[in-house]
């Protein structure tokens, strides 16, 4: 069905303007001030364009949430032209959940103070079994809206603010520059009960937030427009296409589609922001397994995607503009992984020959971190006592950073293996809650502490001492670094963005 635009524009404004313009008073004497506010008027009142939005859902199997996507769509101050929902590889009630809401829909919408009589037009489609998963269904949906003016990707387990997509026009409209703009995401934080599911959207929430205030910080700068709801300007994805010689915007050969697709959109010299205003909340993972499916996907394709030689195609790898953040992420997460395992060690160590000495200093690489997730915590709009709690108790950011630092080494082992998987499936996989791949670091790491624990009790005392006075100076110089780049970050302005 075909979608009727509102405010079409005039072919000829300057023949409206004339025609509307009321004669000028004939009386010499006559309210000239009367005739200046009319004519202003009368060219206020001229229809203005009203740029086209279309909406594509790739949805996989989310009958749990689909309903409320739609709602959240439907209820939105300024209603996207058209919501495209593209169902592949389902096998649940997908489909038959979002095709209730196929149809026209016209509701009268307060956009700007003013009320508007605003229209869309939902159309629900299955295309079975897609070999190209997330990223088959979003150029499938690409190809549905050729007319529009800007595409909206919205994930099937994301709800949108009810301002959510004026915000995302408003601003994507305001600077010509911008090829697409990513919401501000928070999990969804829908009461879980339990002790796993409660820590693990805890420590998604934290990670979440903090990510988005470093890009806040960064003057907005957003490396990955995430596939769960960004804005994207249509003539920015098909310059990405002529310029990499691609039929379609995204490609089926990465693992992070939306992050390969933000570095094209940057290498066409476009920006790529995060919004000031605009939220969404996202579907988090609820156990062991499907947190490591998820993360551990996120951080080969980041890997994939910033290795040289990897994507030769890549304008400016691997320090390209968008890969600078994720070299950082890398090494700091190495950094975090070096000084726990090392303290671990050297603990141990000092503990079976009787040297170990305890320093209050100790305590303030902790303390400064337990400070800057609190900070972080308080900066989120919608936190709970649970985000506070988990902050500012230190131990459920402890654990989820072990359970991060897990993932960060699968990825890594998985790349450097040079093992071909099909992280997709794998993450389905988790997600159904089969498949025990997230225990493998807890093993690894339990093994090799036995290994070196035998290997230290065979060496004579000498060598143990001196290992351990050459350890602990190695941990002290890398830590004091690290609580130096936390206080940074600490003290650093936040100029009153809420993530």
């Amino acid at each position: 069905m075909s979608i009727t635009h509102l405010d079409a524009a005039p072919q000829d404004a300057s023949a409206l303007i004339e025609d509307a313009a009321p004669a000028a008073p004939a009386h010499p004497h006559g309210d000239l001030s009367r005739y200046v506010r009319q004519h202003m008027a009368d060219i206020e009142s001229l229809p203005t364009y009203r740029p086209v939005i279309g909406c594509i859902i790739p949805a996989y199997n989310e009958a749990e949430t689909i309903e409320a996507v739609l709602r959240s769509l439907l209820k939105q101050t300024r209603l996207p032209d058209q919501i495209h929902v593209i169902v592949n590889n389902t096998t649940d009630d997908t489909f038959e959940l979002a095709a209730k809401f196929a149809g026209p829909r016209t509701a009268k919408k307060r956009n700007k103070g003013e009320k508007q009589r605003q229209t869309t037009e939902v159309f629900v489609h299955d295309i079975g079994e897609n070999p190209d998963k997330k990223v088959g269904a979003l150029n499938y949906g690409f190809s549905l809206v050729p007319d529009a003016d800007y595409l909206l990707g919205v994930d099937g387990d994301t709800t949108l603010a009810k301002d959510c997509v004026e915000r995302l026009e408003e601003e994507i409209v305001s600077d010509s520059r911008i090829g697409g703009i990513s919401a501000i995401y928070t999990i969804d934080d829908g009461g879980f009960k339990g002790l796993v599911a409660p820590l693990l959207i805890a420590g998604q929430r934290a990670q979440f937030a903090a990510f988005n205030m470093q890009n806040m910080l960064r003057g907005r700068n957003m490396a990955v427009l995430g596939g769960q709801c960004s804005i994207f300007s249509m003539k920015a994805l098909r310059e990405v296409m002529v310029a990499n010689h691609q039929s379609t915007p995204w490609v089926n050969d990465s693992e992070v589609e939306d992050s390969l697709l933000s570095l094209q959109i940057k290498s066409a010299g476009h920006l790529t922001k995060i919004s000031a205003r605009a939220r969404a909340s996202v579907g988090g993972m609820t156990t062991l397994r499907a947190l490591d499916g998820q993360q551990v996907k996120w951080n080969y394709g980041a890997i994939d995607l910033m290795w040289p030689g990897q994507r030769g195609d890549t304008k400016g790898q691997p320090f390209h503009p968008n890969l600078r953040l994720r070299w950082a992420e890398n090494f700091g997460m190495a950094t975090n992984i070096f000084t726990r395992v090392l303290f671990m060690l050297l603990l141990a160590a000092a503990l079976s020959i009787n040297a170990f000495v305890f320093s209050p200093w100790w305590l303030i690489p902790p303390v400064v971190a337990i400070m800057l997730n609190v900070r972080i915590a308080m900066s989120m709009k919608e936190r709970n006592w649970k985000d506070v709690l988990f902050a500012a108790s230190g131990i459920g950011a402890e654990l989820y950073m072990w359970l991060r630092a897990g993932h960060f080494v699968r990825a890594w082992a998985k790349f450097l293996s040079k093992v071909q998987t099909d992280n997709w499936a794998e993450q389905a996989k988790a997600e159904r809650g089969s498949g025990n791949s997230h225990l493998v670091p807890l093993i690894v790491l339990g093994v090799t502490f036995v290994v070196l624990g035998w290997t230290w009790f065979q060496l004579p005392v000498m060598i143990q001492s001196s290992i351990l006075w050459l350890g602990w100076p190695l941990l002290y110089v890398v830590t004091i670094a690290q609580t130096i780049v936390m206080f940074a970050k600490l003290i650093r302005r936040q100029h009153g963005y809420r993530v």
